[in-house]
């Protein structure tokens, strides 16, 4: 049998297969960030995915990075989420809630005029669609210390609202630039205090959230993403690698469900193997995402360097994609133009096969 459709343990649950849905952010919720009753129809036509990890969901009000992307601090956010993990629910699947902060990615135009916050006051050089059109980022505030634990009570709620939502558990992201990301890599933070400098300052935060949301869920129910090579929204760290090998080494502590690892750079700019010294040194599951097929995938978890693979663009266009793996059949081309906003069009009218 394949290995992709080998049953997989993974804390407390047990995946069916070894295709996960990547966390892919489509802006389809409403503009108080409430879930919508088309994201219920959009996950529940994915639910064979061995875990569906949901879109980056903000933990905090006020702290949007994108526009209709959904929230998971308000009662209507929790009733709109308990529509969609009960709609997937009722299909067979099981699906975590990714918890996450904007940080300095974050956009005035989108939080009211807010100015967004970060480790240190350095802006993203690029720029941001919001209401007005595309703008650049603006220069964050450096978060005070007393701030911080804020921060970490903002993910604690999130973790508890999320299982009010019914969902079987919680990513945290760590990845891709935004607030954890900030403070984990050099290139983004620069403070001075015990929240910067040695790499066991600047995981302290990601930490401290993580073990927020172990308190919750317990540690068998809750995972974390990372990104320590993709420079998307200017990051950067001086040795990926070693940052790589030291946080596997440190994970081992809290016993997590999953490790799931970005292997690469969106933009080329950084590269680097990060995925050899993770499977070395952390004992738990490795998940590991960005541009697999489903023969590269075969093959590295039979070469036992993962232990799963999460798919994104494949499983935005093809909402039976493994079922299509296993058959062979040919995939559905994704639609770039409606990855983000717009209504049912690339959205849920991706064709399943028919029976």
């Amino acid at each position: 049998m394949s290995k992709l459709f080998e049953s997989l343990k993974v804390g407390a649950i047990t995946l069916p297969n070894r295709i996960l849905m990547a966390p892919l952010t489509r802006c389809r919720a409403d503009e108080n960030h409430v879930p919508s009753d088309l994201m219920a129809t959009y996950y529940a036509q994915r639910a064979s995915a061995g875990l569906i990890i949901a879109e980056a969901t903000m933990v905090i009000e006020g702290n949007s990075a994108f526009w209709k992307e959904p929230g998971i601090y308000s009662q209507e956010q929790i009733a709109g989420w308990k529509k969609v993990t009960d709609a997937v629910h009722e299909k067979g699947g099981l699906i975590f809630l990714q918890i996450w902060h904007g940080g300095r990615a974050c956009h005035p135009l989108l939080n009211h005029g807010a100015q967004p916050v970060a480790p240190s006051a350095m802006a993203i050089n690029s720029e941001v669609l919001t209401p007005e059109g595309m703008q650049p980022y603006v220069v964050p505030r450096e978060l005070s210390l007393d701030e911080l634990s804020e921060i970490v009570s903002g993910f604690k709620k999130a973790a508890e609202n999320a299982k009010l939502a019914g969902f079987d558990g919680v990513e945290v992201h760590g990845a891709n630039g935004y607030l954890l990301d900030e403070f984990l890599r050099d290139g983004s933070n620069k403070r001075t205090d015990e929240y910067g400098g040695s790499v066991e300052n600047r995981a302290r935060l990601m930490f401290e959230v993580l073990q927020a949301a172990c308190d919750v869920w317990g540690s068998n129910r809750v995972g974390l993403r990372i990104s320590p090579l993709n420079s998307f929204n200017s990051m950067v760290d001086s040795d990926p690698i070693a940052l790589s090998t030291w946080l596997a080494k440190r994970l081992n502590d809290f016993d997590l469900a999953y490790l799931h690892v970005m292997r690469s750079d969106f933009f080329q700019q950084q590269s680097g193997d990060v995925l050899t010294p993770i499977r070395q040194n952390y004992k738990g599951v490795l998940i590991s995402n960005m541009g697999y097929d489903a023969k590269e995938a075969e093959e590295a978890i039979a070469a036992e360097q993962l232990d799963a693979v999460s798919f994104g663009v494949s499983f935005i266009a093809n909402p039976d994609l493994p079922v299509r793996i296993k058959t062979g059949a040919d995939l559905n081309a994704p639609n770039p133009e409606a990855f983000y906003f717009g209504s049912e069009a690339g959205y849920t009218d991706y064709p399943a096969l028919t029976k």
